[in-house]
């Protein structure tokens, strides 16, 4: 039986959803709201384990040290094994983390969803490397203009038409907590070399949207080439997570599912 929650040495911790077989560890993205962090959980089969890293939610703050791939991928792996995860999926940073877990073991999920991911190996975009490289001001800028600037950043992350709603200050909220991590992830990759990812075993789906700076669709594809067999699906949105949530939910139900 898969624990109802736990808690992880580094802060990060977990809480599960529903019962039974296969168990699904969900990761998410850097500044994500609880709300937000739960969404690739909607409707997949079995259990569903929503981690949450240090600094986000009701997790603790993290220690000096934290925000790397490297450790994000070991609080992967430790969750994975203390609910006996086989599926796993990312969105963003939560994707580059379990990137890192199965370059280092190839074998451990039968499945995986990795959404979102913004690189790989090398440099980012121009276009990725400069939309962190604002957030990380506008962060940086929110003690003395109150979150002006960061609430315009977040807001422009979206199509016009999209409702926000509270999400807007929660994320805002949440971003506020992350200004190191912005500026100590902004210029690491994932991976020396995505070749790393040639032995991965699983069944790898990777999804991306059109448009969106910070998750351009090269990384995408870079990601889904270096992975043997993997499959890659363009949303044509800038965020899909929310413009095409019924498509995407679609998708992870029926990868994950069988």
């Amino acid at each position: 039986m898969v624990p109802a929650d736990g808690v992880l040495p580094s802060g990060a911790r977990w809480r599960s959803y529903g019962k039974g077989e296969p168990v699904t560890l969900v990761t998410h993205g850097l500044g994500a709201t609880p709300g937000e962090a739960r969404i690739p959980s909607s409707g997949l089969p079995g259990t569903r384990v929503v981690l949450t890293f240090a600094g986000h939610g009701e997790a603790a703050d993290p220690r000096a040290g934290y925000w790397d791939h490297g450790a994000l991928a070991e609080d992967v792996l430790a969750a994975a094994d203390a609910t006996g995860a086989t599926r796993a999926v990312g969105v963003s940073l939560g994707t580059g983390a379990l990137t890192r877990a199965v370059a280092t073991c190839p074998n451990r999920f039968e499945r995986l969803a990795l959404l979102l991911p913004a690189v790989v190996d090398g440099a980012r975009e121009v276009s990725s490397a400069w939309a962190l490289e604002r957030l990380a001001e506008a962060v940086d800028a929110a003690e003395s203009d109150g979150g002006a600037a960061l609430r315009e950043r977040v807001a422009g992350e979206f199509p016009p038409d999209v409702d926000l709603g509270e999400h807007l200050a929660l994320r805002v909220a949440a971003l506020r907590r992350l200004g190191p991590a912005l500026h100590a992830l902004a210029d690491r990759p994932v991976l020396d070399d995505a070749a790393a990812l040639s032995s991965v075993g699983a069944d790898v789906l990777v999804v991306t949207g059109t448009d969106d700076p910070l998750h351009p669709v090269s990384a995408a594809r870079r990601t889904a080439a270096a992975i043997p067999g993997a499959r890659l699906e363009v949303l044509p949105s800038v965020a899909p997570m929310f413009t095409h949530r019924r498509a995407l939910r679609a998708l992870l139900s029926d990868f994950l599912g069988r």
